[in-house]
């Protein structure tokens, strides 16, 4: 069998940040929801075989008949339940994606995803078998005590901003995932982080864009309208 590259949409979180009834994946950004973006830059990369959009369990029919159908996103072949963590939505993500060689997850509030970060952590991925998107941080980061005064300041140009697309080898983040789910350990945050944890794999760091931003909180939503209207 050939390679087969999967996307893995996350949309299953409630979006409490955002302060609206709406989820933040669904909001109109211009002319379409939030999550048509992310899901129509993984419709149009040529390597990308299939694309699983994990959802809550009442959005399922709306995913469908209003984003995948009505967009003509046809490569989006299972829209699935997520669970009550991301890391539980990743998991019944990965179940779905079934026999692939690679796997992209993806946060579907991040709308700016492109071509040329795709094909960066498709070319990463392939010859380190796990890579996260990211960028360096422009800020001097301090760590905290437990008293929030200053413990530590790491060096700036080592620091980086983690996004999503991250990409790994499918056998090896779906082990991972499995041995996670034994131990429940909730200070899990993303993919890599799984990864590291459990396995202790090291991580490919793929530079993204200091665009590709997640919408959480009515801020960030109004950045991304500024994304989005420029021509």
């Amino acid at each position: 069998m050939g390679e087969k590259n999967t996307a893995i949409v996350l949309a299953a979180g409630r979006g409490r940040r955002m302060g609206t009834e709406v989820q933040k994946q669904y909001l109109k950004l211009g002319e379409y929801p939030v999550l048509y973006y992310s899901l129509k830059q993984f419709q149009e990369c040529p390597f990308i075989d299939e694309i699983i959009l994990v959802t809550g369990p009442e959005e399922i029919g709306f995913c469908r008949e209003e984003i995948v159908e009505r967009y003509g996103l046809t490569k989006t072949k299972k829209i699935v339940a997520g669970g009550a963590e991301r890391y539980h939505s990743v998991y019944e993500g990965l179940k779905a994606a079934e026999s692939c060689t690679y796997v992209y997850i993806h946060d579907g509030a991040r709308p700016f995803l492109d071509q040329k970060i795709l094909e960066r952590a498709h070319e990463s991925v392939k010859e380190y078998g796990a890579c996260a998107v990211g960028m360096p941080v422009k800020d001097t980061i301090k760590i905290s005590d437990e008293d929030g005064f200053v413990s530590c300041t790491p060096p700036r140009e080592k620091v980086w901003m983690i996004q999503t697309p991250q990409a790994f080898s499918y056998q090896t983040i779906l082990a991972a995932y499995e041995e996670l789910l034994k131990t429940e350990r909730r200070t899990v945050t993303d993919d890599a982080m799984v990864l590291e944890a459990v396995t202790g794999q090291r991580c490919r760091l793929v530079p993204g864009s200091y665009e590709n931003i997640k919408i959480t909180t009515p801020e960030d939503l109004e950045i991304a309208a500024l994304f989005a209207g420029r021509p």
